[in-house]
């Protein structure tokens, strides 16, 4: 069993959420059940993905929890595009997000690199 906090990914992706859940924080009301809800899921969902993904047997097993946290990043990066979009966020922000959300994205592939060639 692997220990999911020794991954700089996961460190990674669980920043991204804190970051997350301060943003939407001041998302309209309306949002709550909307857009704060499902880009609060999407985010939380890369490490919590990460960190299932770490308990389970097999370097197999991990690399589809991998696969599923790297669909989460995707979600999660469109979600900032709708934001901005929708005003919510500042370009400036949305864009710092986004490299983020990428910087994660690249970081995921390369792990499920790893594991496939090990």
């Amino acid at each position: 069993m692997r220990d999911f906090k020794k991954y700089h990914i996961w460190k990674l992706s669980h920043d991204l959420t804190l970051d997350i859940y301060k943003l939407t924080h001041g998302f309209p009301k309306e949002e709550l059940y909307g857009l704060t809800s499902q880009i609060r899921r999407a985010s939380s969902s890369i490490p919590t993905n990460i960190s299932e993904g770490c308990g389970r047997d097999s370097d197999e097993e991990f690399n589809r929890f991998l696969t599923i946290a790297l669909g989460s990043a995707c979600e999660t990066e469109y979600l900032i595009i709708l934001a901005k979009d929708l005003t919510y966020v500042e370009d400036n922000q949305s864009n710092i997000l986004i490299e983020r959300v990428n910087l994660i994205k690249s970081k995921i592939y390369q792990l499920k690199q790893k594991l496939k060639n090990a």
